[in-house]
This record gives structure tokens, C-alpha cells and sequence, in this order.
């Protein structure tokens, strides 16, 4: 109820105990608290939080337009409602090294446990869009290490994002992550790979844990998670797949609104009344206090004799 009582250096141990299992961490990207609750419910052990998400629900494509107070709103609206651990898309970190340093330990007040940074210039665009350019090796390492020493928590979980691969080639990307690792990143994350053997080859030449960015519509492979097991990733994110299926949805039933003046043939496509109360817990805020929140709750039992 409020917050979940999961203290956040908690969250962040979990993280880095579920890292080299051998078994990959499947985080769907949540793209409010009430997505991520349901996400919690369907006993996935983590979630994502996609810049392009947060960009997309204030009606602004993913160029680098969002700031870094939407984001770490955004990501502690999350991170407090639920006891997963929550890794969000931090992108350049928001300006230069001094800026990234406040970044990392603004995030870290929000409750994440882990993020990631990328190499793109200010301000960036989205991974599988043409035309991307990064900045030079050594600037992005120093984004890197300025991350790595602003963190107060040694188990915030810092990955850093490489989008060489659309610039440099593969192995332009293998040796910029190589030089991050040595900066201090803890995990790599590819983007925009092309192909299965890129994916193999990313894993050979790192011995840390990998990210796996599964999104539709983009310009890599659909590997699901028994292929990237196969391959040896620790981590595959789901990011704007929730967003889309509820967009189409809404769509949907926006069209069908409009075309018949009602949504009666909708119903067993809605989520009903019932299960959202339960999902954010109306009975127990009424147990919490009668006195303010003594309200009845359709189809809910009155908890402790309550009015």
C-alpha cells in the first residue's frame, strides 16, 4: 500500500544476484506504475523503463527531448510501487560528465536499480533509427567513469550502451564496450544488432553481463528467450512491447467508439472493475484507516466490519 516496503539497496541486490545465472532476466518495459504492478503480479523478476516509452507518452518522438526531472519522476513513480528491481534508460546522461554524475545519483534517489548510458551525441535518437552518430571513444569513457564514481551504492547496477555498431561496425562496438568495462561499467549493452552471429560474437569478446534489446520493428533479429540463453545474455528487454499492445488497443476501441456510439461489444477486452481494484489494493487502503478511507467497494467483502 503507498510504497512497497522494499528497501531499494534491496532491489539492487536482487538485481546483481539474478546476473550470471545462467538464466536471462526478462524485464518488460512498464510504461506507468499500474503496467508495472501487473507485471509484478505475472511473476516477472524485474522491469524496464524505455526513454522512447517515457518520450512517446508526452507526445514527443525519442530525440533527446525528454529532460532528466520527466525521467526520474517517471522511474521513482515506478520503482515505489513495486518490489522489483527497476532498470531505466538513462540515454546520454543528460549533458557532459558533470551532468551524467548528477544523473546517476538522481536516478539513485528514485529508487532504480540499474541504468543505462549511451555513446550517442547530444541529443540522441532511437537505436534503430538511420543515421545515428556517436561521440568520440575517450568522451564516451568519460561518461562512463564520471557514472561509475558519482553512484553512492556500489550495487546500482551501471550498463553501458553501445550504438557503434550502425557507425563503427561490429567491431568498432566490441572495442568501445571493452573500454567501458575498463571505465567502470559493470554490463554492456549492444544495440542494434543485425544479425544471431553478432549477438554470438558480442559474447565471446565480453566477459560480463550482456543486455539484449528485443523490440519490434527493429532492425535485429526476434530472438526469444530460449535463443538468447543459448547465446549467454543475462538480460533481454521487452521495451515499448506493453506500450504498443495498448495503444492498438486503444485505437481499437477509439474507432469502434466513434463508428457505433458505444462499447458494450468491448467488455471482455477490458480489464474488469474488480481485478483493477485488487491490482491497487482499494480493500486494503479501506482497512488502513476507516475513518478516511471508509468507502464501500463494489463486489469487494467489507474488510473488518467495515462501513
Amino acid at each position: 500500500m503507498l510504497h512497497d516496503p522494499t528497501p531499494d539497496a534491496e532491489k539492487r541486490r536482487r538485481l546483481r544476484a539474478r546476473l550470471g545465472t545462467g538464466e536471462p532476466l526478462v524485464l518488460p518495459g512498464a510504461f506507468n506504475p499500474l503496467s508495472a504492478m501487473l507485471a509484478e503480479r505475472h511473476g516477472f523478476a524485474g522491469l524496464y523503463l524505455s526513454g522512447a516509452v517515457m518520450a512517446a507518452d508526452l507526445g514527443l518522438p525519442d530525440v533527446g527531448l525528454t529532460t532528466l526531472s520527466e525521467v526520474a519522476t517517471r522511474a521513482a513513480q515506478v520503482a515505489r510501487v513495486t518490489a522489483l528491481p527497476v532498470v531505466v534508460d538513462a540515454d546520454t546522461g543528460f549533458g557532459e560528465p558533470m551532468n551524467v554524475a548528477r544523473t546517476v545519483q538522481l536516478l539513485e534517489d528514485a529508487g532504480v536499480a540499474g541504468l543505462h548510458l549511451e555513446d550517442q551525441v547530444n541529443p540522441k535518437r532511437c537505436g534503430h533509427l538511420e543515421g545515428k552518430q556517436v561521440v568520440a571513444r575517450e568522451d564516451a569513457v568519460r561518461r562512463v567513469r564520471a557514472a561509475a564514481s558519482a553512484r553512492r551504492d556500489p550495487n546500482l547496477l551501471l550498463i553501458a550502451r553501445t550504438d557503434a555498431r550502425a557507425v563503427e561496425g561490429l567491431d568498432g562496438a566490441i572495442d568501445r564496450a571493452l573500454a567501458y568495462v575498463e571505465a567502470g561499467a559493470d554490463a554492456v549493452f549492444p544495440e542494434a544488432l543485425r544479425t544471431e552471429e553478432e549477438f554470438a560474437a558480442v559474447r565471446r569478446a565480453l566477459d560480463v553481463p550482456l543486455l539484449a534489446n528485443m523490440t519490434e520493428f527493429g532492425q535485429g533479429p526476434a530472438l526469444g528467450v530460449d535463443d538468447l540463453r543459448r547465446l549467454g545474455y543475462d538480460m533481454v528487454i521487452f521495451p515499448v512491447s506493453l506500450l504498443r499492445l495498448a495503444m492498438g488497443a486503444a485505437d481499437r476501441a477509439l474507432a469502434t467508439l466513434a463508428r457505433e456510439g458505444r462499447l458494450m461489444g468491448l467488455l471482455e477486452e477490458m480489464q474488469t472493475r474488480a481485478d483493477l481494484y485488487d491490482l491497487v489494493d482499494y480493500a486494503g487502503y479501506q482497512a488502513f484507516d476507516a475513518d478516511v478511507f471508509g468507502f464501500p467497494i463494489p463486489g469487494v467483502a467489507d474488510p473488518g466490519g467495515l462501513a
